[in-house]
């Protein structure tokens, strides 16, 4: 049985990690999370991840990709640049792409079309997708759906949707990634509930951080920062919900997650 854990999606670049990422992912290491996804969400970003992953070879992989939040940067030459990203051996899957119409920080039209234009060079390139959705389920889908038979592999990271949301992503053969979320007594009851109705081979866990601390940690850090270390608290949580022994949980989404983005671990 497998117990350590890999968190599929943290935002190593991200301003609140203002102290030195090898404290981070060593103190992530004490706590059996081995190896970290670093997120690209946009160009910078993604150079940022690629820099951590060459800097830590084997604790950490990288994305290349641009966020809907940035998708009114996407250009042309955009697809080259994330191409010539995705290249470096370091660079395990294209994203975090996709739609949030709750914010539109970018014109949805223009979202869109970053999307597409990211699974197009997925395919490409034969690389998984971590992709991103908020309030645009039926947008969502519906580009997806259009593509899905000629992508490898296609992670849901952050889910945070309804039921009926959920069983659309497990028809269209997604795998699932969940968060923090599930530990907040207030917005994670839904999740709660239906976080079991995920297949044992399409469930993977991850932290989103430094974003979404869960609210039931005791004691919290003094930091209010999420960070990998912090996986095995959800991990736990999870495997409550979906009543299941959390040895056998960390093992299936271990392999899930070596499998998805077919990692040399």
């Amino acid at each position: 049985m497998v117990t350590h854990l890999i968190d599929i999606a943290v935002n190593l670049a991200s301003s609140q990690f203002k102290e030195n990422q090898s404290e981070i992912i060593a103190r992530a290491h004490n706590a059996n999370v081995t190896a970290m996804i670093a997120l690209g969400c946009n160009l910078t970003s993604s150079e940022q991840a690629l820099s951590f992953a060459k800097t830590f070879p084997g604790s950490v992989y990288a994305t290349a990709g641009i966020h809907p939040h940035d998708a009114s940067s996407f250009t042309a030459s955009t697809t080259n640049s994330l191409k010539f990203l995705a290249d470096q051996p370091e660079v395990v899957a294209i994203g975090e792409c996709g739609l949030d119409y709750n914010r539109d920080f970018s014109p949805r039209d223009q979202q869109r079309h970053a999307f597409e234009q990211q699974l197009q060079l997925a395919i490409e390139l034969e690389l998984p997708v971590i992709t991103h959705q908020r309030d645009a389920h039926d947008d969502f889908i519906e580009i997806l759906a259009r593509y899905r038979s000629r992508l490898t592999n296609v992670v849901l990271h952050c889910f945070t949707g309804t039921e009926s949301e959920l069983l659309d992503c497990i028809e269209l053969d997604l795998h699932i990634g969940i968060t923090g979320w599930i530990c907040d007594e207030r917005r994670g009851l839904e999740l709660q509930r239906i976080v079991k109705l995920i297949p044992d081979n399409r469930l993977m866990l991850e932290t989103d951080a430094p974003f979404l601390l869960p609210r039931n940690m005791r004691p919290k850090p003094k930091s209010r920062t999420n960070e990998p270390a912090f996986l095995p608290h959800i991990a736990q949580d999870i495997a409550n919900a979906r009543q299941q022994d959390l040895a056998s949980l960390l093992d299936y989404c271990y392999k899930n997650t070596v499998e998805f983005f077919n990692l040399d671990q």
